[in-house]
């Protein structure tokens, strides 16, 4: 990348845009990730217009664009060479117009999550794309990444808040499809191609959301079941008991909960950590009082029925806020040594048989393992922490097939939310035909022939 190159960067986006030598080693290339970011520089444009004209400079250039939102991906999608630019939207941060009639927010892609959630909260709205990430998340990554959390059993992953988008192609081409409507049967939905493809076909720069009515109740339990069966049925119970407008039904192993509520953990167990599942589950509704005689009857009859083994109530936001504090307390999984976490997708009824059928794979190459499981049981998503107490590349390797393969008989999804990236790329047959991928490759070549959006990831 020779100086005439960047000096035409800084001619589009000044001068304190670009960050060159030094302070581009200083910036890591994740949360969790200790390596540097590894690009020749990085360029923080503005808006859509400057992010035109630098792809297609780019494009000109045959350089090649590893796109940065908040870094918080855990698939390996934002790392980049020392022969690639990274191009971060850490600057597009304006919130353009918020409609509680339309029920909408417009707003430039580098905006944090969390920031979304408090702006319409202030207009008493509410958007409920949720993960333990939101403060330094941004949603044209949760786009880019087609996000779930927590909330996806009743509201859905990023995809079904957003009604329209725009988005730079890799020759400066600019698609703008901001609808603000929630039908228009017009054609192909071109928005799609761009939510949940990772920055490859194209860069994300504004986008119109889709907001709630903000909620006026809310009841959270913290429920402990002796078998999976139960769990199962537990859910059945819940969500029909509440019309299938249950918020929240996050699924804690014993392993993970005794991990998150032993010390140095800071969280204290409130139910014994003697079951083998613990079970956080939240409605939201439209009258506190109605709510939680109805929420309280559902707890009592799944207590009848032998469903439940124990149970405790938040009584006020700051229990609510501890309940969820355990759930979220993933960090203490540095605990356990070198370790891996996946995030896979799978039906309910093959969990049990999943997790045993990998369970036996580990034992077959090791004697001693974390095994560590927890997720969005509701929407099939499970969260699996795995480690071997080694951390070189073959055991890696190992844990990982020991992980995806069962997955293959299954019709399982090796990502059920964090993306491919340049991580789960060997693995992407499994839960995708030969067909699928041709396709995709199609899709990438008609819309970057030069291949600089973001190469080598998803498919190689």
């Amino acid at each position: 990348m020779d100086n005439n190159f960047l000096d035409k960067l800084k001619e589009i986006s000044g001068d304190s845009a670009l960050i060159t030598g030094k302070a581009v080693a200083e910036r890591k290339a994740g949360i969790w990730i200790d390596e540097p970011i590894g690009a020749s520089a990085i360029v923080r444009p503005k808006t859509t217009k400057e992010i035109s004209q630098i792809l297609a400079l780019c494009n000109e250039s045959q350089i090649e664009v590893v796109t940065h939102g908040g870094l918080t991906g855990l698939s390996q999608g934002a790392i980049a060479n020392t022969e690639q630019l990274a191009l971060s939207t850490e600057l597009m941060t304006e919130i353009e117009e918020i409609d509680p009639y339309g029920r909408t927010l417009t707003t430039q892609s580098g905006v944090k999550l969390q920031t979304i959630q408090e702006v319409s909260e202030q207009h008493n709205m509410f958007f409920p794309l949720d993960l333990g990430a939101r403060g330094s998340c941004s949603i044209g990554g949760n786009a880019s990444t087609n996000a779930g959390g927590n909330k996806v059993i009743r509201y859905g992953m990023t995809r079904d808040l957003i009604l329209g988008l725009e988005a730079v192609l890799a020759d400066g081409t600019i698609i703008s499809s901001m609808n603000k409507m929630l039908k228009n049967n017009t054609g192909y939905d071109l928005k799609q191609l761009f939510i949940g493809s990772e920055g490859t076909l194209g860069i994300i720069t504004k986008l119109v959301l889709r907001l709630k009515e903000k909620p006026s109740s809310e009841n959270t339990a913290l429920i402990a079941c002796d078998s999976f069966e139960k769990v199962k049925e537990l859910l059945k119970h819940f969500d029909s008991g509440l019309a299938g407008s249950i918020t929240a039904f996050e699924v804690m192993w014993n392993e993970f909960y005794t991990l998150v509520t032993t010390s140095p953990a800071e969280n204290k167990p409130p139910i014994h950590q003697d079951y083998p599942f613990y079970i956080l589950i939240e409605y939201s509704g439209f009258d506190q009082a109605i709510d939680t005689e109805h929420f309280n009857s559902l707890l009592e009859s799944g207590l009848d029925k032998n469903l439940i083994s124990d149970a405790v109530i938040a009584k006020n936001e700051k229990e609510r806020s501890d309940l969820w504090g355990i759930r979220d307390d993933v960090e203490q999984q540095f605990r356990l040594g070198p370790i891996k976490i996946f995030d896979v997708s799978l039906p309910i009824n093959d969990m049990e048989t999943y997790l045993e059928n990998s369970k036996k794979l580990f034992t077959k190459h090791w004697e001693e393992f974390h095994f560590v499981v927890f997720g969005h049981l509701a929407d099939g998503n499970l969260h699996i922490i795995a480690g071997v107490n080694k951390d070189d590349a073959d055991s890696m390797r190992q844990i990982e097939n020991c992980i995806y393969e069962p997955l293959r008989d299954i019709n399982g999804s090796v990502s059920a939310e964090h993306g491919i990236g340049l991580e789960k790329l060997p693995y992407l047959d499994i839960s995708r035909s030969e067909e699928e991928i041709n396709l995709m490759r199609t899709l990438k070549r008609s819309l970057d022939p030069n291949n600089i959006l973001n190469p080598g990831k998803v498919f190689s």
